[in-house]
């Protein structure tokens, strides 16, 4: 290489032939000439000084080896020992087992000259190399929000969250800046790459990032020499980093860069910390505890306040250890792996706030730690709860397996009297919708669920074999049709979950495998691998193991699962479905009489849906009512046919049907049939702009407008309240059906009251009941609309309009709040607000909440067009200035009642909600004439009379 080159990329290397050649490889291939390689041999004993001879002999000029005479333990000295050695304006550096991006070298010099930058950075890829043959590799950005976009910083207190990076690998450091700031490894201790990176950052004068991807860390954690990274087990390892992250608390003391002291010390929480914590669940009793003292030891060095500015469940984590509760906190860290977080902590409650742990009174600065109120473990619902389950025998006797455990109940969220069922599920890790089921008992116990199941495990579990080797275990635990579902595990109280033994009968005989063995997953779960006491079998499943290690094998095996994805994804997805209804299920003959009723994407039995079978119910109709479910069946009705929304039952159904009843919408593709009679009813008068009339679909791709058309042109009857609806609503989203002015069906009772309606009045008695509304207290029910926020993203939480003291304070002995979310969104009140407020997240349907609500308070939700018939007091609270002037019509002219705009005003016209009513009496009667002009108490009757007709197709009754 003539001249000085620009970049140098160090490559350190130790017992690594193998690997070598691909890492310098990587270097060679830049896509920037004036690129010089320096292999630094750290004494190797394999031959890979020899590798790096050839290589630099192969490529004179371009690469050199240097050897160090012994090796040194770390990566600190083979790389200043490659600095020493290159001449490169920039250095870079490469570990031996990983691979530069081809631009990273163009990438990283062209950042540096335009931005005048003594340190950039770019992206770095963790790939993960241990998956099975067939499988998609894992790749992990490390840290990409990061990276999001270019950025200059021209010190590190401009953003402090650059230390969460300190690789070393993903950068090109300006040699110049590392003579003039000395700047070198720390030698003889592991994670020298925090301490060298801190230091780097600290000196810059201009840092730049780059969104591109720079660095391929290829991760392979099944192996019997794990990098230094991957050797966490060593309880040396952890020993190391903290003494890294000393010397950075002492260089950042020096510098008295306090407040990045406490950024680093957020960042041990929530990264370097977890980082051990989330495996010390598999460690052996003398690591976990030498582990324990070392990190209780560093966290008490650490000024108290980092609790609270580190991340809530690694804060817990680490508050905990300092004050010796391993259990707690080895519970938090753990809390937010995979996609179920599992909850195995005891939570407590303490004015008004939940608490993480079983500590009652913990001091004033713990309260605050540990207070996980906003995380809505009190609210949530079942399904999301996902407790711990903790298996207290597993053992066989005679022909019988016995298991039993017991499940958390956090808070008592599961009552007493609920009824309770359960289905213990083994679950095949590879293909996870095929499950073998067996009965379990299960009973309140307080503060846990204790469950039984003893059953013959040859007749409930049947593997395959071979091609099914390991099986999950799920405890399903029904509480009151509500399911949750549990992963039984060890914890306090387990007996030894290894190697007890389950006979079995594959299907592919016992010559593929006769038992499942137990084990205990990493995470701490019961699983089951197949395994063969049979001499003949065990010989069966060598060989079949044998030839799928081989080459063949492999690639034989790869395209076998590959085609099995291949044809189950094809089987079950929409398009496969929509093609299948469109060609072939329509076309078989229509049950007369069969209607498919779907409420808000079967989410709930509830709205205009819900009160048009009520009436043919009523009426005696001879029809046959399907309705469609989204995930649970609770509180649908048990007199007619449930099938799961996106299932082949469901499709058939629609197919065969000679109705379809909604308010939303049913799969986008599906060809309705000239036989099926489509009736939708739809949700709610507008005032926010809709179909064609909405901005974002006028000026949006054609196909969102073609997509819409397709959905309308389906409808053979629309439902209207109003010519107000005639005018926005059906016109905007280009209705050509027939426009039957009866009003919603949903609204009959706001008109007609529930005297005559036995069934509905004891639902609003269950409700107000269940609400706690006995007190004599007048309820208000807050409903606002579906809302978005920062980025369009959707608001999944809604927070109450008046902070619950304020509201207990001004309006508690008047007033119950009622919080009614969006069916998309829920609900954030801590416990605290018991005593004035409700979550009604969970009442299906919105009806009886306005028959036994005096009061409504909404924003521009379609809720207000509804609530006006009853003539009750509406204040519409408007704290957002868009919400007015871009809808329909003029809000603030028309408005049913007073618009507030802060908290304030919004407990004034709640103070004064009598005379607030009066004095806007004709102006929500002048709305409730307008807007709801055709509901006169009859809507479900003159549907059900206008297409039901008696004598008309006959099939089985609803």
């Amino acid at each position: 290489m003539e001249g000085r080159p620009d970049v140098s990329v160090v490559v350190i290397a130790f017992n690594d032939a193998g690997r070598l050649p691909r890492a310098v490889a990587s270097a060679l291939a830049q896509s920037m000439g004036g690129v010089e390689t320096v292999i630094v041999d750290d004494a190797s004993t394999d031959g890979t000084g020899r590798v790096a001879d050839r290589l630099a002999a192969a490529h004179p000029g371009r690469v050199r080896a240097v050897h160090l005479p012994s090796n040194s333990g770390g990566c600190g000295r083979p790389r200043n020992a490659g600095i020493e050695r290159s001449d490169g304006r920039y250095v870079m550096f490469l570990d031996s087992d990983d691979l530069l991006d081809r631009h990273a070298c163009l990438n990283h010099v062209a950042a540096a000259e335009e931005t005048g930058a003594d340190l950039v950075s770019g992206l770095c890829e963790r790939i993960f190399l241990d998956e099975p043959p067939g499988s998609k590799r894992r790749v992990r950005p490390w840290y990409p929000w990061l990276y999001r976009r270019r950025a200059v910083y021209g010190s590190l207190g401009e953003n402090p969250d650059l230390l969460y990076d300190t690789l070393s690998t993903n950068k090109a450091y300006r040699r110049g800046f590392l003579e003039d700031n000395g700047l070198r490894f720390v030698e003889r201790l592991h994670y020298e790459d925090l301490l060298f990176t801190a230091e780097a950052y600290l000196a810059a004068e201009r840092t730049a990032l780059i969104p591109h991807r720079v660095y391929h860390w290829l991760v392979k954690e099944r192996t019997s020499a794990p990098s230094i990274s991957n050797r966490r087990a060593e309880p040396a390892n952890f020993a190391d980093r903290l003494e890294i992250h000393r010397r950075i608390d002492a260089l950042f003391a020096l510098r008295g860069a306090h407040e990045l002291k406490k950024a680093k010390d957020a960042k041990f929480v929530n990264h370097d910390l977890l980082l051990y914590l989330r495996d010390l669940r598999g460690r052996d009793p003398a690591y976990r505890a030498r582990f324990l003292d070392l990190a209780a030891g560093y966290l008490a060095e650490l000024d108290p306040r980092v609790f609270e500015a580190a991340n809530p469940m690694p804060a817990i984590a680490a508050y905990l250890i300092r004050e010796g509760d391993h259990a707690g906190a080895l519970a938090a860290a753990e809390y937010g792996r995979g996609r179920h977080p599992e909850l195995r902590a005891p939570l407590v409650e303490r004015d008004g706030r939940v608490l993480w742990g079983g500590d009652p009174s913990p001091a004033a600065a713990g309260r605050r730690v540990l207070d996980v109120t906003d995380f809505g473990f009190h609210q949530r619902p079942l399904k999301e709860l996902r407790p711990a389950n903790t298996v207290t025998r597993l053992e066989m006797r005679g022909e019988r397996a016995h298991l039993a455990g017991y499940v958390l109940n956090p808070l008592d969220r599961v009552p007493p009297d609920a009824e309770l069922k359960g289905t213990l599920e083994f679950v095949d890790r590879r293909r996870p919708r095929r499950k073998q089921r067996a009965g379990a008992r299960v009973s309140h116990q307080g503060a846990r669920l204790e469950w039984r199941a003893d059953f013959d495990p040859r007749r409930r579990v049947r593997p395959v074999g071979f091609v099914d080797p390991v099986w999950d275990v799920r405890l399903r635990v029904s509480v009151d049709g509500e399911e949750m579902i549990t992963c039984p595990g060890d914890g306090a109280g387990s007996p030894s979950l290894g190697g007890v033994a389950l006979p079995v009968r594959p299907r592919l005989t016992r010559l593929a495998a006769d038992r499942l063995r137990s084990y205990v997953t990493g995470g701490g779960h019961l699983a089951f691998t197949l395994d063969a006491r049979n001499p003949w079998a065990r010989l069966a499943r060598a060989v079949v193991l044998r030839a799928a290690a081989t080459r063949a094998g492999r690639r034989a095996w790869g395209r076998a699962r590959g085609l099995d994805r291949s044809a189950r994804r094809v089987l079950t997805s929409r398009k496969t479905k929509t093609a299948l209804f469109n060609r072939v299920l329509s076309r078989l003959p229509v049950r007369p009489g069969q209607v498919v009723f779907e409420s808000h994407l079967g989410t709930r039995y509830a709205d205009n849906p819900k009160y048009i079978y009520r009436e043919l119910r009523r009426s005696g109709r001879p029809v046959r009512a399907v309705w469609s479910y989204a995930s649970s069946t609770k509180g649908f009705p048990s007199d007619a046919a449930l099938v799961r929304r996106g299932s082949w039952a469901y499709y058939l159904a629609l197919a065969r049907a000679q109705f379809w009843v909604d308010n939303q919408g049913y799969p986008d593709g599906l060809r309705k049939r000239p036989e099926t009679t489509y009736i939708q009813t739809w949700h709610g008068s507008a005032y926010k702009r809709m179909g064609d009339d909405q901005p974002r679909l006028k000026g949006g791709p054609a196909s969102e407008r073609a997509r819409q058309r397709r959905m309308v042109e389906r409808y053979d009857c629309f439902l209207v309240r109003s010519e107000h609806d005639v005018t926005t609503l059906a016109r905007g989203l280009g209705v050509r059906a027939e426009l039957l002015a009866a009003g919603y069906p949903r609204n009959d009772p706001l008109v007609t009251g529930v005297a005559g309606d036995p069934e509905l009045a004891a639902e609003v008695a269950e409700i107000r009941r269940s609400l706690g509304l006995e007190d004599g207290r007048r309820a208000v029910l807050y409903a606002p609309t579906f809302r978005t926020g920062p980025g369009g993203r959707p608001v999944r939480r809604l927070d109450p309009p008046i902070d619950p003291g304020v509201f207990a304070r001004e309006l508690g002995e008047e007033l119950v709040l009622l919080v009614r979310p969006h069916y998309l969104c829920g609900t954030r009140l801590p416990p605290s607000a018991r005593a004035v407020m409700r979550d009604a997240g969970a009442v299906a349907d919105v009806t009886p909440l306005l028959l036994l609500a005096d009061a409504l308070v909404t924003d521009h939700s379609s809720i207000m067009f509804d609530y006006a018939l009853l003539d009750r007091p509406i204040v519409l609270h408007l704290p957002d200035e868009a919400d007015l002037g871009t809808g329909y019509f003029d809000l603030e002219r028309h408005a049913p009642g007073p618009i507030t705009r802060t908290e304030d005003e919004l407990v004034a016209a709640l103070a004064s909600l009598d005379a607030s009513g009066a004095a806007h009496a004709a102006r929500r009667r002048a709305f409730a004439l307008r807007f709801g002009e055709h509901d006169r108490g009859t809507a479900a009757r003159t549907v059900v009379e206008r297409y039901f007709a008696e004598g008309s197709e006959r099939g089985s009754t609803a």
